[in-house]
């Protein structure tokens, strides 16, 4: 590919694909990763100040639920939304507007001093954060080799699990010294700083620039910074057959073209996944400091879930590679059912209860990253950030209703032991659409499809 003369083609994607990863992509998936720290940070950071906060504000539990149940109803819509206006300018501006429009709103939601104000706040904020996860992990996907893109993918995605985990330690430092508003100040600064140097560092995707054939002399320069070697003079830049520009709106299309089981699959398994994700996170520390521990060690055993889906995300891509998405994904489904139901249990130790959660982070949380890889290879380029967006946008529904479930069902005076029995019912129907989705055939469902589902 590195000749010159007329009418050479140069197919972007598989100079990407057969280039070594360098200092280049590296610093994308740096930046990209440090964003969805952040943008993780945020997102969770109310479940572990909820007590503090709800003693402040006098808050009840029934009222807390809707509060918790805010962030995701923005995230929601902004995952829809942000993500389809990606697909239309680009990754990059979407991104950078979306970390410093919600790095604002949450330095305002530790201004908030009232109910109402917190509500409107977390809604608002929740648009930028929604669109971060897709983006995000497009652009990875799209500067990431073939033989090693789900892997790439699973541990930036980690980024949001990690930073998740981090708001429980710098909750629990942070509480007692300064109280429940300092944490969301430190959750506004440090996104300002990262979206200053995305502004200054992060390149767009190539793929989204060859397709829409804009900046294309850019692409060649980027392309050069890849692969050093590669001449680009005279060359006509090219993309799949599969990625090419089609008409239509780009939402609609998730259910064409052979897409719409895997697409209705996804959606299953997101709302599923992320409806247990946000009543864990959401409740946990409520829950546990019911139990009669401090604030500071409920903050801390909550955020054995991120931690646990920290380690998750970082070791599934290797059984991913091996076996394929469907029988990861299954195991883990079963693995966070066993694992939920027993953390309600009231003679369970503290010990053992940190244990358990964390086993049920890495299922969960940990099998998250592993959906949105699957969400990330089953879609091409043109409908990458909406594939991952709308799945996202579906799985908040679960987000909202977990929490708001959660609290209705405690003030109707159940246990939390009937409701951690609740909540292990979402995990096994997460395993039962992964084996649906082996049925129907989608690519990822066996080891021998795993390469294959991330050629796009």
């Amino acid at each position: 590919m590195a000749r010159r003369g007329p009418g050479l083609k140069i197919n972007v994607t598989s100079v990407i694909d057969e280039s070594r990863i360098g200092a280049f992509q590296i610093s994308i998936y740096l930046l990209c990763f440090a964003c969805l720290l952040m943008d993780g940070f945020d997102v969770q950071s109310l479940g572990y100040v909820a007590p503090a906060l709800s003693a402040e504000l006098h808050i009840s539990r029934v009222q807390l639920g809707p509060v918790l149940s805010a962030a995701p109803l923005g995230v929601l819509i902004g995952s829809i939304l942000c993500s389809m206006l990606a697909d239309k300018i680009g990754r990059r501006p979407v991104l950078i507007a979306s970390t410093l429009f919600y790095a604002v709103l949450t330095w305002l939601t530790a201004r908030a001093g009232s109910l109402e104000e917190l509500r409107i706040v977390r809604v608002i904020g929740g648009l930028g954060m929604g669109a971060i996860m897709p983006n995000a992990m497009a652009l990875v996907g799209e500067y990431s080799p073939q033989r090693s893109r789900v892997t790439i993918m699973m541990v930036v995605s980690n980024g949001f699990t990690a930073g998740a985990a981090l708001g429980g330690f710098i909750a629990a430092w942070l509480l007692p010294r300064f109280g429940w508003r300092s944490v969301f100040y430190f959750g506004a600064a440090v996104p300002l700083v990262i979206g200053i140097v995305m502004i200054l560092m992060l390149p767009e995707s190539l793929q989204f620039l060859v397709l829409q054939r804009r900046r294309l002399e850019q692409v060649g320069r980027w392309l050069k910074r890849i692969r050093p070697s590669i001449d680009v003079t005279g060359a006509e830049l090219i993309l799949p057959d599969a990625d090419r520009k089609k008409g239509g709106i780009t939402f609609i299309r998730l259910l064409y073209d052979g897409r719409a089981a895997g697409t209705l699959l996804l959606w299953t398994v997101n709302f599923m996944n992320l409806l247990n994700l946000y009543f864990l996170q959401g409740w946990l520390t409520t829950v546990v400091t019911d139990a009669g521990y401090p604030q500071s060690t409920a903050a801390l055993v909550a955020s054995m879930v991120q931690v646990g889906g920290t380690v998750g995300a970082f070791t599934l891509g290797w059984f991913v590679h091996k076996w394929g998405f469907v029988p990861v994904l299954t195991t883990l489904g079963v693995l966070a059912s066993i694992n939920i139901a027993a953390i309600g249990q009231p003679w369970i130790p503290l010990a053992m209860l940190t244990a358990v959660v964390f086993v049920a982070g890495v299922c969960v949380t940990g099998g998250q990253a592993a959906i949105n890889a699957l969400a990330a290879t089953f879609y091409p380029t043109e409908l990458r950030s909406t594939g991952i967006g709308a799945g996202l946008g579906v799985g908040r529904l679960g987000a909202i209703i977990g929490p708001t479930l959660a609290s209705v069902l405690l003030g109707l005076g159940w246990s939390a032991r009937e409701l951690f029995y609740a909540a292990a019912v979402p995990p096994l129907i997460v395993a039962a659409a992964m084996l649906v989705w082996r049925r129907v055939g989608m690519p990822g469902a066996t080891a021998d499809a795993k390469t294959e589902v991330a050629a796009h």
